[in-house]
């Protein structure tokens, strides 16, 4: 059986990095083994003999197996006492990449006399990027397309969990844009490949950093989908063989990736430029006056307690208390991987029906809050360089609550980006230095952003006006009164529990939202 697998497994040509393979300690003396009779042998006798490279990468693989079988059975080093499934299920990791090694140092002399300009790929995926399959061909796609039925994770069904991961891939692939990513990595890789890109050191910098972003993407996803295939090759011989135990641990095997599938559709949820990015929230009380105000306090208390609940940092930048209760408008800055990602579902304005507190007649009210979502790029990599010379800056007292410190003297900063109109305010800061500097970087952020929409075009949804706080522009409905529900109006997605939600239980809402965007996009293949 141990040579079965292995030549099927030589024959999938993974061409995984020969570093992968040197990491192994299971057979650390491999390499140094290139002199042995058994590898010389595959010089001399099988790749010089054919014109064609292709043969000549077969008989190797198939002397190669028969070599390495030698070792599974006389182990040495620190897994010695493994069983031989295990050092076999680390050889299948790796043994394709060891028999490319071993081909490109023996094919060099070979096309010594060709031209290297067509004896090589043109581009890096070429290889890594080919289409994986088992050992007979079977594919993420065919696995899918036999439509087999998907049972409980309990099921002992390698098939259900095989068919289940091949369809977490395939929403992963749409929501990366998986056609759409190789381009542009063949793009960027064309563009790293100039000799004059560092002349300018930012752009290279820029096309660095993107390249190395969507290359892990690529390669992730790639060894998802390899793993879940070497899993179907080894279940797959393993009842050829009648072996339960290795049948065993490749179902095991199958069922932790069906686990950790949905994690990764989680992730590739966040897939944008800047959804890594921490962000602002900002709030601003719409149509209804004190009713309003106090509505607009509530929802930043929301964004909060829900930031909170989710390991976030959360600062307040900014807050203009209303004259009677509530808030005018606040800004909040949220700190963490992804804040950016989650929180752009929840740019719109939320509408709140109640019996209003403020009502003497205990009538129903309905009242406005307008939310916009403001992602924080890293350093050296905002779009909008300011210029002093652009900008006016006002300081005033502060208002509200917050002693005399606060409303004596004149630490509150508000500057105005004079081409844009573009404003910024902070007054929560004790020193007018620290408020300067916080709405310096909102202002930034805010111009960042509306560079963003500008390229993008998509304006309307980057740069909303909040001068339309009410019916027409609502996306989400909180009813208090006379039943109690909360309403996502883009998805239909519906909590019966309104105090969860106004205590930062969102997550519902945000996830179906992002799961319906994705749903508008055009499919990867």
């Amino acid at each position: 059986m141990p040579s079965l697998i292995l030549k099927r497994l030589c024959n999938r040509s993974l061409l995984l990095s020969r570093n992968l393979f040197t990491k192994t300690q299971l057979v650390p003396s491999l390499f140094s083994s290139l002199s042995r009779p058994e590898v010389k042998s595959l010089h001399s006798a099988d790749i010089h003999n054919s014109p064609s490279l292709d043969q000549n990468y077969k008989s190797l693989v198939s002397g190669l197996s028969s070599f390495l079988l030698k070792t599974i059975d006389r182990p040495s080093g620190p897994h010695c006492n493994e069983s031989k499934h295990y050092r076999i299920g680390v050889l299948q990791r790796n043994i394709s990449g060891f028999a490319s090694f071993i081909f490109q140092r023996v094919r060099v002399p070979y096309e010594s006399n060709k031209d290297s300009v067509h004896s090589r790929p043109s581009c890096f995926f070429s290889t890594q990027a080919a289409v994986e399959s088992t050992s007979d061909g079977l594919t993420v796609d065919r696995i899918v397309a036999y439509n087999w039925t998907i049972l409980d994770e309990s099921e002992s069904d390698w098939k259900s969990h095989a068919s289940a991961i091949a369809q977490s891939i395939q929403v992963i692939k749409k929501r990366l844009q998986w056609k759409q990513l190789m381009v542009r990595l063949d793009h960027l890789s064309a563009e790293l490949s100039e000799q004059d890109l560092w002349d300018d050191p930012v752009h290279a910098g820029k096309i660095s950093r993107e390249h190395g972003s969507l290359m892990a993407k690529m390669k992730e996803v790639i060894a998802f989908e390899r793993e879940l295939l070497e899993h179907v090759d080894m279940i797959k011989l393993a009842r050829e063989e009648d072996d339960a135990e290795l049948e065993s641990e490749s179902l095991k095997a199958l069922l932790q990736m069906r686990r950790n599938s949905k994690e990764k559709e989680l992730e590739a949820l966040l897939a944008g430029e800047q959804d890594s990015c921490s962000c602002y929230i900002e709030v601003q009380a719409g149509a209804g006056g004190t009713e309003s105000m106090d509505w607009a306090k509530m929802v930043i208390q929301m964004y909060k307690l829900w930031a909170q609940r989710c390991g976030y940092k959360v600062t307040v930048v900014d807050e203009m208390p209303g004259e009677i209760a509530g808030i005018k408008r606040a800004t909040i800055k949220v700190d963490g991987d992804y804040a950016f990602g989650y929180a752009k579902a929840e740019v719109g304005v939320h509408r709140l029906v109640r019996i209003s507190p403020f009502d003497s007649g205990k009538r129903r009210h309905t009242s406005f809050a307008a939310v916009a979502v403001i992602p924080i790029l890293g350093d050296g990599s905002t779009r909008v360089q300011i210029n002093e010379s652009d900008l006016r800056i006002e300081r005033f007292r502060a208002g509200g609550p917050g002693g005399q410190h606060a409303n004596t003297t004149e630490s509150a900063v508000r500057i105005v980006h004079i081409p844009t109109g573009v404003t910024a305010t902070c007054q929560n800061e004790r020193s007018q230095h620290m408020n300067k500097a916080s709405a310096m970087a909102v202002l930034q952020s805010r111009l960042d952003q509306l560079e963003m929409a500008r390229q993008a075009q998509m304006n309307a949804q980057h740069t909303q006006s909040l001068t339309e706080i009410s019916w027409g522009n609502q996306i989400r409905t909180y009813v208090l009164h006379p039943y109690r529900m909360v309403k996502d109006l883009r998805t239909n997605y519906e909590v019966s529990d309104p105090d969860s939600v106004l205590e930062g239980e969102i997550d519902g809402f945000i996830l179906s939202y992002l799961s319906a965007s994705l749903d508008k996009d055009e499919d990867y293949q």
